[in-house]
Formats: structure tokens, C-alpha cells, sequence
């Protein structure tokens, strides 16, 4: 199994008065556009999650929709609080067991992907870092718990050249 493990793309700054409720603040449209070059540079080399869950946030529910749109299954989206700042790993791992899928992606938000990807390759001590637009792979070859995966790999848009 793999679990993807995505940061919203750039967004507009945090304190935006366009958007005085953080939970609405949207992507910048060349964040989006970069982003969507991202996935489809990903999906070229088999980035292909069958579902997504996402923070309802709508940075988080864009990102989450140029995914769905930009990779070959064309995965449904499940909006979720689980994802939302502060994150909760067991109703993410319940959620990923639950949909029956070998490759499901996560969308949220910085710290929390961090946390969330060290405690599925280690322990809730550790944190990976996660710039906007970052999408890492976890591999699981049995049950998904705390420190049972290997990161597969993890890129940036600037690695990929973007």
C-alpha cells in the first residue's frame, strides 16, 4: 500500500482581510498552476492514488481537486476534519483501512503532514519537513500503524524542476 502524503499548494498569505476566516483562504492561481504541473509530473512517474481524503479548509479541498483531476484514477475526494490544523492519525489510518484502496493521498496542512508522515515511518517524536506543494510516498507492506512504513520518496515542485 501507499499513502501519499501532500501539503496544500501556495496559497494566498495567511491574514489575507480577503478571507477573514483562515478555513476559506484559497490557492493563488500560479500556486495552482504550478501545482498542477507538480501532479502531472508525478502522475508521468505513477503517482496514482485511488482515493483522497482532505482538510476542509479550501486550500486544502483545491489541492485536493487538481490531484483528483491530474491523476489517472480520477480519485473521489472525502472532505475531512481529521485533516484540518492539529490532524488526527487514527481516524486517517481508520479512513485509509476503510477505503479498500492501495494508494490513497492526504491533503493537509504544515505542521501536521510532517507529523503525520514521521509517525508512519517512525515515532510521534520525529518530524519530516513539508514546503507547500510537497508530496511524499509512504509504502506499507502490512497493517498501518505508527513506524510500519518506509518513505518511498518525497519531492518539491523546485526538485522537479518547477
Amino acid at each position: 500500500m501507499f499513502i501519499y502524503i501532500a501539503r496544500h499548494a501556495w496559497a494566498y498569505d495567511f491574514g489575507d482581510p480577503r478571507w477573514p476566516d483562515d478555513s476559506q483562504r484559497e490557492l493563488e492561481p500560479e500556486g495552482a498552476e504550478r501545482y498542477m504541473r507538480v501532479v502531472q509530473t508525478l502522475a508521468e512517474r505513477g503517482f496514482a492514488p485511488e482515493a483522497i481524503i482532505s482538510s476542509p479548509y479550501a486550500r486544502c479541498q483545491q489541492t485536493a481537486e487538481i490531484i483528483a483531476q491530474y491523476t489517472p484514477n480520477r480519485p473521489e475526494i472525502t472532505l475531512s476534519e481529521s485533516l484540518a490544523p492539529g490532524s488526527d492519525f487514527s481516524a486517517l489510518v481508520e479512513w485509509s483501512r476503510a477505503s479498500g484502496c492501495d494508494q490513497v493521498c492526504w491533503v493537509g496542512h504544515a505542521p501536521d503532514v510532517g507529523y503525520l508522515a514521521a509517525a508512519l515511518v517512525s515515532d510521534n517524536s520525529s518530524h519530516i519537513r513539508f514546503a507547500k506543494g510537497t508530496v511524499a510516498a509512504v509504502r506499507l507492506d502490512g497493517e498501518i500503524s505508527h513506524g510500519a512504513g518506509e518513505l518511498y520518496w518525497l519531492t518539491t515542485a523546485k526538485s522537479l524542476g518547477l
